[in-house]
């Protein structure tokens, strides 16, 4: 009988050390819970304490840790007085805008004292991402890191540093922000600029009151590090560099990129930039910086933001060296750095650029001025897409989509405006009126797009960094003046261009992206400085469903929000 016993169990330690021997070599995709806690709570930067909105009470909230195929859940629970939203920028969300976050746009917000969960899987991306909030302009305060490594086993294409850093650049205002912006609605204009930009959400000691808020790494001589540079700013595209020290660029928007060596890096509002570096100076302290680059004369927070990068055993009385960085209008310097930017394009990492478009859209970014009664001037400052607005919904585009609601959107975005213009030449000032409208542009199921995005010298020419829910797309042609469709495409890289989330649309010029239109659903498409998309510039993708079960948005889950 003993025997007996000894067999089963013996029989049962080999089934369970096969189950678990299973799960772990299988399955390096599991499950990962996290709980974030809208709370306000009091923070002092720069001389000055404010309540700011937070998640679990950190500024900037927690960092999402995940692996490639793990699926994620994220309770949310609203404890402010605002209604909240987050969106995971650059994750996929496949079948899935259930998850993506943006308010009126694929959920309605929580409201104060209720949660939603938002539960998705991470497929087919690895490296750096974030989150923010995505309503009103919360996300000048609630944001953190996603870092999603690679599958168990499978290493970095590139050197495996000894240790790696999130450094998140972000902006700090002094006062309310929201009521910063009711006030400059009220006059129809810009609200006042931020007071410091900060990193990892402190200014430095530039700044008053700010050595003790001040972002400290740590390194050893002859290592290498990895850092994870996220722009979670505003309204400012960022330079970013390290006294003494080179970086290599290894990796954009969660995509590895052709390693190349800079001193600097540009970074717009929503990318996301991986650099390796090597502590070969001497060891001392060398402060790493950020300030933004803006080549139009507008008002905007130039200041400089700083970090101290500090050898081990060095002491904290050593003054820390500034880099060089860009002048803040170095236009030259900007284009050589994005034109450097080139997808990996390896038999692992394939760049699978769309070389046959099935849609061709030009689609012109500008500013206006429309009737505004209730503003101080009798006008506002808006922004537009082909002329037009994007007025929100007071329900999820998502729902109303997936339910057949009628009467929230229109799917009449035009693919080109109306009446053709020289975009790019003399300011325009006459005419500036805009029209408005919730209307979406509908696209076939694994269509092919084109979109070339196009800046205009309506009032003034600038940069937009523009972002796409939902997808990734290659960056395949930039240029700077007007498009050109009988010659510019013959210049495009249909090789190895950069794939982003992301992409900045240079001062009086455009950019060309492509991309397969595989992931059905309603998508938001904006400039992420927050300025321009709360005057209107924005727009979605209703991206059909396909054929069968696969191919079709999935259900929504019994938790979303009600309107």
């Amino acid at each position: 009988m003993a025997t007996q016993d000894t067999f089963y169990s013996s029989s049962l330690f080999l089934l369970l050390f096969l189950f678990f021997g299973f799960l772990f070599f299988s399955g390096e995709a599991s499950l990962k819970k996290y709980q974030f806690d809208i709370q306000v709570k009091n923070v002092s930067r720069l001389c000055h304490a404010k309540p700011i909105v937070t998640v679990n009470g950190m500024f900037p909230g927690p960092t999402v840790y995940v692996r490639e195929g793990d699926r994620v859940l994220i309770n949310v629970t609203n404890y402010a007085q605002y209604n909240m939203s987050i969106h995971w920028h650059g994750l996929k969300q496949f079948r899935n805008g259930w998850a993506d976050g943006p308010a009126y746009i694929t959920q309605c917000p929580i409201k104060t004292g209720h949660s939603y969960t938002y539960d998705f899987k991470v497929t087919g991306q690895r490296g750096t991402l974030w989150w923010h909030a995505h309503i009103f302009w919360l996300r000048a305060t609630v944001y953190g890191a996603i870092v999603i490594m690679p599958k168990q086993g499978t290493p970095f294409p590139f050197p495996q540093p000894h240790r790696e850093f999130n450094i998140v650049l972000g902006e700090w205002w002094n006062t309310d922000v929201e009521k910063e912006v009711t006030k400059g609605n009220k006059l129809g204009l810009p609200p006042r600029a931020s007071d410091a930009h900060t990193i990892n959400g402190k200014p430095g000691p530039l700044f008053p009151c700010s050595e003790k808020h001040t972002y400290v790494v740590e390194v050893e001589q002859g290592k290498t590090y990895l850092l994870r540079i996220i722009n979670a700013a505003l309204n400012d595209e960022l330079f970013f560099a390290i006294a003494g020290h080179n970086m290599t660029i290894v990796e954009i928007d969660a995509v590895y990129t052709k390693p190349f060596t800079t001193e600097a890096l540009l970074i717009a509002p929503g990318q996301t930039t991986n650099v390796l570096v090597q502590t070969n100076q001497i060891p001392s302290r060398y402060f790493m910086a950020s300030r933004p680059f803006m080549d139009v004369p507008l008002t905007i927070d130039n200041k400089t933001a700083t970090a101290i990068l500090q050898y081990k055993g060095i002491p904290n009385t050593v003054i820390p060296s500034l880099p060089h960085l860009p002048a803040p209008n170095d236009t030259t310097f900007g284009l050589n750095y994005t034109t450097k930017l080139k997808s990996l394009n390896s038999p692992q990492f394939p760049a699978n650029v769309p070389l046959n478009v099935d849609r061709n859209l030009f689609y012109t970014i500008g500013l206006g001025m429309n009737q505004c009664p209730t503003c101080q001037n009798g006008t506002q400052l808006t922004a537009s897409l082909n002329n037009i607005t994007f007025v929100m919904p007071k329900i999820g585009l998502l729902q109303s989509h997936y339910f057949n609601i009628n009467g929230v959107f229109r799917t009449d975005f035009p693919d080109r405006p109306a009446t053709p213009f020289n975009y790019t030449g003399a300011p325009l000032t006459a005419n500036l009126g805009t029209s408005l409208g919730t209307r979406l542009s509908k696209i076939s199921y694994n269509s092919t797009v084109e979109l070339v995005l196009q800046d205009t010298n309506l009032l003034t020419v600038e940069s937009h960094p523009f972002h796409l829910h939902g997808y990734n797309f290659f960056v395949v042609g930039t240029g700077i003046g007007n498009f050109n469709p009988a010659k510019d495409p013959a210049k495009y890289n249909l090789v190895d261009p950069p794939e982003r989330n992301t992409v900045g649309v240079p001062t009086g010029g455009w950019t060309a992206i492509r991309f397969r239109a595989d992931n059905p659903g309603v998508w938001f498409m904006h400039c992420h400085l927050e300025l321009h998309t709360s005057w209107g510039l924005k727009t979605a993708f209703l991206v059909e469903d396909g054929q069968g079960p696969d191919q079709s948005i999935l259900p929504p889950p019994k938790d979303l929000p009600p309107c």
